[in-house]
């Protein structure tokens, strides 16, 4: 299973190939981010359209725009109806992005007022019922308002989705590129997991040898956070445990296999279950005996391993979800084939190559027989989460994931 040699792999997924975006602009500061960001998503498949109010265009030339999207920034609405062309009911639009989006914007959305190209964009959106994502970007005293906080619930009752700014210098920054990113996927990709809590343990565990060193795996945690996103892309609410933070989920801190165990139960216990369960950490098998203070250096030393329970079978015990697993080894597949008999939905198969590399081969094992996976992480994300969504359509027909 080791990966082929020659394979070139490409940076990014084009998850937004043939989706239209119109990306839509107001007078914010924030708006000197937009052609970075109209470059992110025609790099993900995006054919983007620039619409700008006149306060985002003293701010940044319709040009810099145009020049990002490759096609004219709109700066006015003119007799060939431009926002019933694109937001029309026939329109050509996939999604509105208003990014960044001024307090002045969001309150005249709210009040369905349109006095610029932006919120006739919006007016027409609206009513034909389309994905619109608003990202605001204002000074935190303005975010603050207790207006504005009403006008942004009403729009969120209206179905828009509101992407939170970073609260950073006084100011509610604009949300990262990439988050942006990830909920216009979300938006455009038909959701087929909304609905359903996933369940995730990523990355290493680091147990303490004494206070200064400590035993930990190889494992970067890259096919976490590749299977946590796309479970997000695909409408899932999604919880991961473990050492990072990734963004749109919610991360819950753990750093020692006891850590990893109790956060996973608590969450559970929760809600009680989770309808899927990806246990894609590298939990640590052994512990060991903790030593007080520093171990002094230039002797010999024994360390003593004491083996922990394994929380893949607490929980298939306890809740039953469905379970996907990680078995790594040279021959991993007697090991992986017990584990399906015990329950288990389905076990990816990797070399211990694959961990802390961008991309791998795996096998991924079911009741169905074997099936090869290579490429970069996100690619094996992807095909991960097309079996486990075909994997459950076929367990309730008619019903979709379940």
């Amino acid at each position: 299973m080791a990966c082929r040699a020659g394979r070139e792999y490409p940076m990014t997924r084009e998850t937004l190939a043939g989706k239209q975006i119109v990306v839509a602009v107001t007078g914010s500061i924030a708006a000197v981010e937009v052609v970075k960001l109209i470059h992110e998503l025609r790099r993900h498949g995006a054919i983007v359209q620039a619409v700008m109010s006149d306060a985002a265009a003293g701010i940044i030339s319709p040009e810099a725009l145009t020049y990002a999207s490759g096609r004219p920034a709109i700066t006015r609405i003119t007799g060939l109806v431009e926002h019933v062309t694109w937001c029309g009911d026939d329109g050509m639009a996939d999604l509105l992005l208003i990014a960044p989006c001024t307090a002045n914007t969001i309150s005249k959305i709210a009040c369905a007022i349109d006095d610029t190209p932006v919120t006739t964009f919006a007016t027409t959106a609206l009513g034909r019922g389309m994905p619109v994502l608003v990202v605001p970007a204002m000074h935190h005293s303005m975010f603050r308002h207790p207006g504005l906080a009403e006008n942004l619930r009403r729009i969120e009752a209206w179905g828009v989705e509101v992407i939170g700014p970073r609260i950073e210098e006084g100011k509610a920054k604009i949300a990262g590129t990439g988050e942006i990113v990830l909920a216009c996927e979300r938006a455009v990709l038909g959701r087929p997991l909304a609905g359903k809590h996933v369940l995730i343990t990523s990355g290493p565990c680091r147990e303490p040898v004494d206070d200064v060193r400590i035993l930990t795996t190889r494992s970067s945690g890259q096919m976490g956070r590749a299977l946590a996103l796309e479970a997000f892309r695909l409408g899932a609410d999604v919880t991961v445990v473990h050492n990072d933070s990734f963004p749109c989920v919610r991360n819950i801190p753990a750093g020692t296999a006891r850590e990893m165990h109790d956060q996973v139960l608590h969450q559970m216990d929760e809600r009680g279950g989770t309808d899927i369960y990806i246990s894609a950490a590298a939990i640590s098998d052994f512990a060991p005996e903790r030593a007080a203070g520093k171990i002094p250096s230039g002797k010999p030393v024994s360390i003593s391993l004491r083996p922990l329970p394994k929380l893949l079978e607490t929980v298939q015990s306890a809740y039953n979800p469905f379970t996907v697993a990680f078995k790594i080894g040279r021959r991993p597949e007697t090991k992986a084939r017990a584990m399906i008999r015990q329950g288990v939905a389905m076990v990816l198969m990797n070399t211990p190559e694959t961990m802390g590399s961008s991309h791998g081969n795996y096998i991924l094992l079911d009741a169905e027989g074997t099936t090869p996976i290579d490429g970069t992480k996100d690619e094996i994300a992807a095909s991960v989460w097309s079996r486990i969504i075909q994997r459950m359509a076929q367990a309730r027909p008619g019903t979709g994931p379940s």
